[in-house]
């Protein structure tokens, strides 16, 4: 369940970027393409369609990832890593040191 809400995610992200992107600030992006010849959307109704889109996907972005929050396992659920379990399992560094000479050798001529 925790993978298809993460397929979800990805998904709704990549159609915000898209439909972001299509709009221009300044009145032109998709609805100016519109505007001289094809009057069946015009250009108020392509930009409230981009501006409703980018809400609905933005609610729906918020929305799978609270879903995606509480679909987390619970405590006893959680496995150990493998890296735990090797510092748990690592030897203590103060007992293994190894030996050293207590002297140093003088050179000899």
């Amino acid at each position: 369940m925790g993978s298809f809400i993460i397929v979800l995610i990805l998904i709704t992200c990549f159609l915000l970027v898209a439909v972001v992107l299509i709009q221009n600030p300044k009145g032109g992006g998709l609805s100016a393409e519109f505007s001289s010849s094809n009057q069946y959307m015009g250009v108020r109704k392509t930009a409230d369609f981009l501006e409703k889109a980018t809400w609905a996907l933005a609610i729906i972005l918020m929305s799978l990832s609270l879903a995606s929050s509480f679909n987390k396992p619970s405590q006893g659920e959680v496995q150990e890593s493998e890296i735990i379990e090797q510092i748990e399992n690592m030897p203590d560094p103060i007992q293994n040191v190894p030996n050293l000479p207590q002297q140093i050798p003088t050179p000899t001529n």
